[in-house]
C-alpha cells in the first residue's frame, strides 16, 4: 500500500506544515525524555493550592514524539489490510468491523467450508489446526457481533509481540500468516517502550486528574495513533474521560470514523473523551496523495469542513442528551478546539438546544493564547477559563 510506506520525498515532515509541532526520531532516550517533558505539563496543568485545576485542566501529547513513527505507520497499514481481510472473508464492501454486526461464527464457516480458490483451485479444508481456532477465540466481540478481529488489549498491554497478534488464517491454505510487515527483535522492543511511556503519561493524568488530548497527525499514521488511543481509553476512561482522541474535521472521513469509535465506547462501556479540530496538515496531504496517486483524503473546500465539523458536534451533543436521559450524563466529554467565531456560536446555540449546560462540564472550548482573545474572552465570561 503505497501511502503506508515511506517517501524519500516526504521524509522531512515539516514540509508545508507551519500550525503543528513535528517531532522526529533520534533514540530511545530522546522519547523518554519528551515523555518526562509531557509529565511536567501533566504537573503544570494540575497546580497545587490555589491554582489546582480539579480535574478541570488539559495537557495534549504527540504519540509520534514517544516512539518510532515508522511503527506507526507499519501498524496504520496493518490495519487497512485487516479491512481488506475481513470483507474477504466476509463478502461485505467497505466499512469497519464494527459496524457490520457479523458473528465470528461467518468466520468460522468459512474456514469450515470446502471453498475453492478461483486462482489456485485449492480446497481448505476443515478447521482443525489449533493456532486457526486459538485466533477465532481470541477475537473481540459481544452480544451484537464482533468489534476487533485482533486482542488489541493484549497488544496494548505488551503482553503480545506485533508480529503474533497480527497474523491471519490463510484463506487458501488455512495456515496463519502475518498480516505487518516482519519486524526486527528491537523494532518489537521500541513498540513496547512506546506503550510503556504511554501508559506512564496516562497513569500519571488519572494520579493528578487532567485530562490528555493525544493530537491527530498525518494520515499514514493516524489510523495507528487513533485505534491505540481507543484502546487506551477502554484502560483509563472507566470512571471519566481522561484519554481524549483528536479528529481533523478537514478528513473526508472523520463523522463515520468518530460514529464507530462512539459506538465502540458504547458497547465496551467507557467513557469518550472527543477533541474536534479542523486540521495542520492539509497541504501536505494533499501533496503527498497526488504524488502517490492515491485519494486526496481533504475535504474539497472550507465550508465542506465546517459541515463536517458541525456533523460531528451534533453526532456528539445529541448522544449527550440521550446520556443525560439515560441519567449517564457524563460518559462523553468534547473539546471544542476552534478559533472559528461561526463554529463557537454553532456550538453554544446547539448546547442550549440539546440541553447542555454550561456547569455540566461535557463542553470545552480551546483557542491558543493569545490567537484568538476576541472570541477566548468573551467565552471565559460566560463559562471558565482554565489552563491548557
Amino acid at each position: 500500500m503505497e501511502k503506508y510506506t515511506p517517501q524519500r520525498e516526504f521524509a522531512d515532515r515539516r514540509l508545508k506544515v507551519s500550525g503543528a509541532r513535528t517531532y522526529f526520531y533520534v533514540n530511545e532516550a530522546q522519547c523518554e525524555k519528551n515523555m518526562e517533558t509531557f509529565i511536567n505539563c501533566i504537573d503544570a496543568v494540575s497546580g497545587f493550592g490555589v491554582d489546582a485545576t480539579y480535574g478541570t485542566g488539559f495537557a495534549a501529547i504527540k504519540m509520534t514524539a514517544l516512539g518510532r513513527p515508522q511503527l506507526l505507520m507499519q501498524l496504520s497499514e496493518t490495519i487497512a489490510r485487516t479491512r481488506q481481510y475481513f470483507h474477504k472473508v466476509t463478502g461485505t464492501c467497505g466499512g469497519a468491523v464494527i459496524s457490520s454486526d457479523i458473528s465470528s461464527d461467518v468466520f468460522k464457516a468459512r474456514f469450515n467450508a470446502s471453498l475453492v480458490c478461483c486462482f489456485r483451485q485449492e480446497a481448505i479444508g476443515p478447521v482443525d489446526n489449533e493456532a486457526v481456532q486459538k485466533w477465532l477465540d481470541n477475537m473481540t466481540y459481544d452480544k451484537k457481533g464482533l468489534i476487533h478481529l485482533f486482542s488489541w488489549s493484549g497488544l496494548i498491554d505488551t503482553n503480545m509481540l506485533l508480529q503474533d497478534v497480527f497474523r491471519v488464517p490463510n484463506l487458501v491454505t488455512g495456515k496463519m500468516e502475518p498480516l505487518i510487515s516482519t519486524l526486527t527483535k528491537e523494532e518489537e522492543e521500541m513498540f513496547k517502550n512506546m506503550m510503556r511511556r504511554l501508559h506512564t503519561i496516562f497513569q500519571y493524568a488519572q494520579e493528578r486528574d487532567v485530562r490528555v488530548m493525544v493530537d491527530a497527525e498525518q494520515t499514514y499514521f493516524q489510523p495507528a495513533i487513533s485505534r491505540l488511543t481507543m484502546e487506551l481509553m477502554k484502560k483509563y476512561n472507566t470512571e471519566k474521560a481522561i484519554v481524549f482522541n483528536t479528529y481533523q474535521c478537514y478528513l473526508k472521513n472523520t463523522y463515520n470514523d468518530l460514529v464507530l469509535d462512539l459506538e465502540q465506547c458504547y458497547r465496551q462501556k467507557f467513557f469518550f473523551g472527543c477533541k474536534l479540530v479542523r486540521g495542520a496538515y492539509m497541504e501536505q496531504e494533499r501533496l503527498r496523495a497526488e504524488a502517490l496517486g492515491y485519494e486526496d483524503p481533504i475535504n474539497p473546500s472550507f465550508d465542506a469542513t465546517s459541515e463536517m465539523y458541525h456533523r460531528c458536534l451534533l453526532e456528539a451533543l445529541q448522544k449527550i442528551k440521550k446520556n443525560k436521559e439515560d441519567g449517564c450524563p457524563t460518559k462523553i466529554a468534547i473539546m471544542v478546539a476552534s478559533h472559528n467565531e461561526d463554529t463557537v456560536r454553532f456550538t453554544i446555540r446547539n448546547m442550549k438546544q440539546f440541553g447542555v449546560q454550561p456547569e455540566d462540564r461535557l463542553i470545552c472550548f480551546g483557542q491558543l493564547l493569545g490567537m484568538c482573545d476576541h472570541i477566548s474572552l468573551p467565552l471565559g465570561a460566560m463559562l471558565s477559563l482554565r489552563p491548557h
